[in-house]
């Protein structure tokens, strides 16, 4: 009778285990949260919010529930940040940059032609040194999951193709709200207007900017084809994208539903980093459709961009902290000779 109602019992609670991918799911408590980010629905970051969605959903056994707020609804990225150090939104993706404000050594990652690949990125950024950058996060109020991607940064513009370095002179040029990318441009004898990405697509169309960069997937995403001419592929920058928790919220979790939150970012994050990849593969030719001009730029013209921004590295490396840039050096070093 005892094995009868043990495999009655057990029959029932399998399933529930299964469904939830934890064996705790009687620990998890219902939750409901807003995900918050700048980009439109479409873009690969917002997929990859859809994703994220849908697995902690499947693996809390429906008791935690996620509200996507993609296009910037809640404000840009710096105000969410705000927004969740103040508890008032609970989650947010975002270029890992950005947070060079809140801890300056995240200022690494902007550095400009850091990374040969997105394969390379990940080894980086899943690795000692990303993890070394997260364990920043929650003196600041913040709490990060890991890293997803946004990709390799292009240049647009409104007046005329870019071919060489000296075209880049005196474009006024939107950057994100970060140092770096401001000074990048600034080196490279363009006019750098710091904007939140929310007021872009309107600055373009009014001429307050006459251009901005961002990854192919934006251009698409957000239209810039729209109100711009010309796309140089530059690839100047990488950007890893960051997952980030409301230490506010995160403290309030319990171990089992952490665990749930955590299992669904890893989850999400390889799935994200497939889809923005694919998307930037076909993007190029997406762009051309549109009617937009695209220039590559030679080796040698490439070379000399590199030229242009080398003498930021050594400033920022001071700024950042020489010992952060040294280990960031030091591990792509690792990855390269693996």
């Amino acid at each position: 009778m005892f094995n009868r109602l043990m495999k009655v019992a057990l029959g029932v609670a399998l399933p529930i285990a299964i469904l939830a991918g934890s064996p705790a799911v009687a620990e998890i408590r219902e939750h409901q949260l807003k995900f918050a980010s700048a980009n439109n629905k479409g873009h690969p970051q917002v997929t990859g919010m859809e994703k994220f969605a849908e697995l902690i959903a499947e693996k809390s056994g429906g008791k935690i529930e996620v509200k996507l707020f993609p296009g910037g609804v809640l404000g840009g990225d710096v105000q969410t940040v705000s927004a969740l150090q103040g508890g008032v939104i609970e989650m947010t993706v975002l270029n890992a940059g950005i947070l060079a404000s809140n801890v300056k050594q995240f200022g690494a990652v902007d550095l400009p032609f850091l990374f040969g690949s997105g394969e390379e990125a990940d080894k980086v950024m899943d690795g000692a040194f990303g993890t070394s950058l997260l364990e920043l996060l929650p003196d600041t109020g913040l709490v990060g999951l890991g890293y997803w991607e946004l990709g390799f940064r292009n240049l647009t513009n409104n007046r005329h193709a870019v071919t060489k370095l000296e075209d880049i002179q005196g474009l006024k040029i939107r950057t994100i709200q970060s140092p770096i990318p401001i000074e990048l441009f600034n080196a490279l004898g363009a006019n750098a207007v710091p904007l939140p990405y929310t007021e872009l697509y309107t600055a373009l169309e009014t001429g307050t900017v006459d251009g901005q960069e961002n990854p192919a997937a934006n251009i698409i995403n957000a239209k810039f084809y729209e109100v711009q001419k010309y796309m140089t592929v530059t690839r100047h920058q990488y950007n890893p994208q960051i997952v980030l928790v409301s230490k506010k919220f995160w403290d309030g979790l319990n171990d089992e539903e952490k665990a749930v939150f955590q299992a669904a970012a890893d989850e999400a994050r390889d799935y994200q980093r497939k889809v923005s990849r694919e998307f930037d593969a076909k993007a190029i030719a997406d762009i051309k459709a549109t009617g937009m001009q695209v220039d590559e730029l030679s080796p040698e013209e490439t070379q000399k961009l590199r030229d242009a921004v080398k003498p930021l590295i050594d400033k920022f490396s001071a700024e950042i902290g020489p010992e952060t840039v040294a280990a960031l050096f030091k591990e792509l070093e690792t990855v390269r000779g693996n």
